[in-house]
């Protein structure tokens, strides 16, 4: 296995409450897409729950497993990655501020500087928070010059004053801490963490999309993410603690099954949609002792499914009509996410919120294996190897300063030996 130090590998790690996930891409510059070399996958075991880790060593040994198999399949040793966070101690806010260009009230000499730009963003983060938490992104929605709006980049155009207006995210310290410091451990450096359904919005939206107004909903197993974009920009996004594994554990109750069995059941019988599904076809239940076998009809099955994936619905309807855009979204809805590959969701989807909806599989500057790029569950770890390029992160002023924390307290250590 080679150890490289080749600049143009990528790598990310997306870590949730059923599987951890790893890819490792090369970057080709000049095409700005990424070939995908590797992949591991690793079962989480009770070790990671809605943004929570429940028992760090167990994660550790599983973060390190997947990390070594996508190791192996690129035959690329990597140091460092991307990871995604989720969790609902995130929260995001629109925020602005604005800076004078000043400059010997000469406008000839006010042309505009990515000098400037950082100094308005850091202004924006000029917020009160409590201080367990610290600022995760601060991505640029548009800047206003003089009475000039929505521009986009404003380097080199003059003008007397500059305003920023940015979507910030927030995290709790103390989670994205020790997730850190759980990758450290395998000898991965942290590059930085991305708030999951942003994540998945690289690799899955198009610029379209992400110009006429689109909403991602990425529906992983404990937690799901919203993400809202028009006119080029995030203009609200947000975390439900809740996600397709409570429609398993309704499932394991109504059924009195195991956990395992009644996810294997709602992969292979149920659907987002009851009324698609046939109540002549039954299937049989034998899991458990003592308890003679039962039928239940699909049709049955998949109205306790229906149920739980409005409930998901509703609570993201209710996010997304918190960006003020009301039926401004063009292009409607993308899913993304394991929970977005039920039976017949886009129906469901469509009917419910009574706008477009698509399947968001990670198709943006993606080239290699297909049966792993075609499905929405893996658009989160593919989008952290284009995170790096990504506009967003390359105008982002501000990661947060856990890992300067970190980078301090192992000098202060080094120091002391």
């Amino acid at each position: 296995m080679k150890n490289s130090e080749h600049n143009n590998l990528v790598s990310g790690i997306d870590i949730g409450s059923e599987k951890i996930y790893c890819a490792i891409g090369l970057r080709f510059p000049e095409t700005s897409k990424v070939k995908l070399l590797g992949i591991g996958i690793s079962p989480v075991d009770e070790s990671f729950k809605k943004g929570t880790i429940s028992n760090r060593n167990k994660l550790i040994n599983q973060i390190e497993i997947a990390v070594n198999e996508a190791e192996i399949m690129a035959d690329q040793k990597i140091n460092n990655a991307y990871i995604s966070l989720t969790g609902d101690h995130i929260k995001s806010m629109n925020t602005q501020s604005a800076i004078a260009l000043n400059r010997n009230n000469n406008i000839d000499n006010n042309s505009i500087s990515q000098k400037d730009i950082n100094r308005v963003l850091e202004l924006t983060q000029g917020i009160a928070l409590p201080p367990d938490r610290d600022i995760l992104h601060t991505i640029p929605q548009e800047f206003i010059v003089d009475t000039l709006e929505k521009i986009a980049n404003p380097i080199g155009l003059s003008g007397r004053r500059l305003e920023g207006h940015v979507h910030l995210v927030t995290a709790a310290r103390t989670a994205m801490k020790n997730l850190v410091e759980c990758t450290e451990e395998i000898g991965i450096k942290v590059n930085g963490l991305v708030f999951k359904p942003l994540a998945a919005a690289s690799s899955s939206l198009t610029n379209d999309e992400i110009e006429l107004g689109v909403s991602l909903i990425d529906i992983g197993a404990t937690t799901t993410g919203i993400a809202v974009y028009k006119e080029g920009a995030v203009r609200h996004s947000a975390i439900i603690p809740i996600g397709s594994q409570n429609i398993t554990n309704d499932i394991a109750v109504m059924l009195r099954t195991s956990i395992n069995t009644a996810e294997n059941i709602k992969i292979k019988y149920s659907s987002a949609k009851a009324s698609l599904s046939s109540p002549n076809l039954d299937f049989k239940i034998s899991d458990v002792e003592d308890v003679e076998d039962r039928n239940i009809s699909e049709y049955k099955l998949s109205e306790y499914v229906e149920a739980r994936m409005e409930e998901i619905f509703h609570l993201s309807k209710k996010e997304i009509n918190r960006a003020g855009l009301n039926n401004a979204l063009t292009y409607g809805l993308v899913l993304t996410g394991g929970g977005s590959q039920l039976r017949n969701i886009s129906a469901l989807a469509k009917d419910y919120f009574g706008t477009p909806v698509r399947i968001g599989k990670p198709i943006i500057n993606i080239e290699g294996n297909k049966n792993f790029i075609d499905k929405p569950i893996n658009a989160t770890v593919l989008g952290l190897l284009i995170w790096p390029y990504s506009y967003y992160n390359q105008h982002s002023k501000h990661e947060s300063n856990v890992f300067s924390l970190l980078d301090n307290i192992k000098q202060i250590i080094k120091d002391f030996f």
